[in-house]
Order: C-alpha cells, then sequence, then structure tokens
C-alpha cells in the first residue's frame, strides 16, 4: 500500500515531469487511472519510452504494414506494450488502463476527435482490447526477456493469426465480413458499423 506522501510525490511526477506532455494528451478517464495507479503510473511511463525506440525501430517497419489504425502495426503495439507493461505491473491494473484508454477513445468519438488518423469506433475498441489480452499472456509468460525479444514474440504471435486486425482490401480498403468494400460514409462517423475483424497476419 502506497502512503500519502508517497502519492503526492508520484503524482507530482506525472504533472510535472516530462510525463507532463504525455498527460495533457490523455484521456479522463486515463487521468483517474494514473490518479489511482500513481506507482503503476510512472512505471509505464519508463517502459514506454524504451517501447517506442522497439516500436519505432527500421527493422519493423520492414515487417509492418503503414496503417497506423486497424492493421498489424496497430496489433502489434497493443500487444507489444502491454506485454512489455505486464512484466512488471499487475495485469488487473492495465487491463483497467486498456479498458479506460477506450472510455477515451468513445469520448473521442463524441467529439469527432480523431486518433492515429481516424475517428475512434466500437470495431477498434473490440481490436485493441484483444490484443491487448494477447500481450498479457506473452507479457506473463516471458517475464525477464529483453525488449527485442519481446517483440520478436509478438510478430510470431500476430504472424501465427492470435491477434485480431481489421479486414482490408490490398487497396487498404474496409471490407464487411462477406469481404465487399465499405463506402466511408456506411463508417465515418458511427460508433457501430460493419467493419470485420480477422486474425492478424504478416507477409513478409
Amino acid at each position: 500500500m502506497v502512503n500519502k506522501n508517497t502519492s503526492i510525490f508520484l503524482i507530482s511526477l506525472l504533472f510535472f515531469s516530462p510525463l507532463k506532455g504525455q498527460w495533457r494528451s490523455l484521456s479522463w478517464p486515463e487521468k483517474c487511472w494514473a490518479i489511482f495507479h500513481p506507482v503503476a503510473a510512472v512505471k509505464i511511463k519508463s517502459i514506454a519510452s524504451q517501447c517506442y525506440r522497439v516500436y519505432e525501430s527500421d527493422s519493423l517497419k520492414l515487417v509492418l504494414d503503414s496503417f497506423p489504425n486497424g492493421g498489424n502495426k496497430d496489433a502489434f503495439r497493443h500487444c507489444f506494450f502491454m506485454a512489455a507493461f505486464s512484466q512488471n505491473v499487475n495485469i488487473k491494473k492495465l487491463r483497467r488502463l486498456g479498458k479506460a484508454h477506450e472510455k477515451g477513445n468513445y469520448r473521442q468519438f463524441l467529439k469527432s476527435q480523431r486518433e492515429d488518423g481516424e475517428i475512434p469506433d466500437s470495431i477498434g475498441s473490440v481490436m485493441d482490447l484483444s490484443n491487448n489480452e494477447l500481450g498479457f499472456i506473452i507479457g506473463k509468460e516471458n517475464k525477464t526477456a529483453s525488449l527485442n525479444t519481446l517483440a520478436e514474440v509478438c510478430l510470431k504471435a500476430l504472424s501465427d493469426g492470435k491477434g485480431r486486425m481489421l479486414k482490408r482490401n490490398e487497396k487498404g480498403q474496409y471490407l464487411n465480413e462477406a469481404g465487399i468494400v465499405l463506402p466511408p460514409f456506411s463508417y465515418l462517423g458511427k460508433w457501430q458499423n460493419d467493419k470485420c475483424l480477422i486474425p492478424t497476419r504478416i507477409i513478409n
């Protein structure tokens, strides 16, 4: 149990440390999570900075698609970061963080605000939470693995179809379950739509 003085110190880090810029970008549900889990929030901040160096590496750019939203790159980000976080942070806390993030996405949807270039929707939230869960499993099974090794394990899992991504054609257009191209008006600005999730695949 964190005592009052420690909580005040850690919360001050969230507001006044280099995390301050990140704090401003967080949704209200995520900020509430951080306030109630200050130790975990500080740990995640440190781990995330290391994860981004791996995530943005040239080697990953060669094997992942270029879709910031809904593709295997998006699936890898959720899987890899949650796997890394779960090496040092309780999974129940991380699951609450993931749900807080998706609540924040719904708020963005209501305000027509974009995340990674697109307005969030319900199928994207289902995808994210599913890939988070895959990350929890990988992190739990690879507690002492380096981040580079963890990235390789996540890539293998996605290549094996264990993650989830949105169904698209070779032009990047969204498809419904029957494989028919969805016109933008059928999903833009709609929380519920006919986008379809499929198992992840990585084509080298």
